[in-house]
């Protein structure tokens, strides 16, 4: 098995299952332009974002990382009438080219996008009372991952997800001697998760047309 299998695995997923429109197309093809990372999900893991969002009758969505907001729309379209996504994006250029693909999606007034870091942002929607959330989607810089789940946790209802993309670090995470800081903090992330009698979770390995990495989906069983 090599990459090339796995892009085109991933392709024939997006051609059936997961199939993208002009929407999603065009908010590539922007960020393409605007010069922007290609590091977002997949169509395949956007599609699950999608269902797991209406697997668990999400009305609030929390987002750690906008980007062009790719992930965004897909989030965006799983919401019923009257839902509310909070989306969170430390680039204000990012943030410029996602609030158009977001006006294209017709999810602007279901979506509330904040410039800043996801940190000073976090303790606005504190004062603000936001919350409590359906799902959270972390995608941001990982660095930070452990404390963007400690915020969303406490700010989850039972029943919540809480998910958290590009967790294995091609294979890194197993390594306790690696120096790299994001390796070490997604470690530290695994074992708040383990400590932590409130959720329970899980990290799955991924490959596909993104490589090798990885998501964990935890369940929030109380607060």
């Amino acid at each position: 098995m090599d990459q090339q299998t796995f892009q085109a695995v991933d392709d024939f997923v997006q051609s059936t299952v997961a199939a993208q429109d002009d929407v999603l197309n065009e908010a590539l093809a922007d960020a393409a332009r605007a010069g922007m990372p290609a590091i977002q999900v997949s169509a395949a893991q956007g599609k699950l974002l999608q269902l797991l969002a209406q697997a668990v009758g999400a009305r609030t969505v929390l987002e750690v990382g906008t980007l062009a907001g790719y992930s965004t729309i897909w989030l965006g379209r799983a919401l019923p009438a009257g839902g509310r996504l909070i989306t969170l994006e430390y680039e204000p250029l990012h943030a410029e080219v996602a609030r158009g693909n977001l006006e294209r999606a017709g999810l602007a007034e279901l979506v509330d996008l904040r410039v800043g870091p996801a940190l000073d942002s976090f303790g606005a929607l504190a004062r603000e009372g936001a919350g409590p959330f359906d799902l959270t989607f972390i995608d941001a810089d990982k660095v930070n991952t452990p404390a963007y789940f400690e915020w969303a946790l406490e700010r989850s209802r039972p029943g919540a997800l809480i998910l958290a993309d590009n967790v294995v670090r091609g294979g890194s995470l197993a390594d306790a001697a690696d120096p790299d800081p994001v390796t070490g903090a997604q470690r530290r992330f695994h074992e708040m998760l383990a400590a932590d009698a409130r959720v329970s979770a899980t990290t799955i390995q991924t490959v596909g047309g993104k490589g090798y990495d990885g998501f964990t989906v935890a369940l929030v069983l109380g607060r």
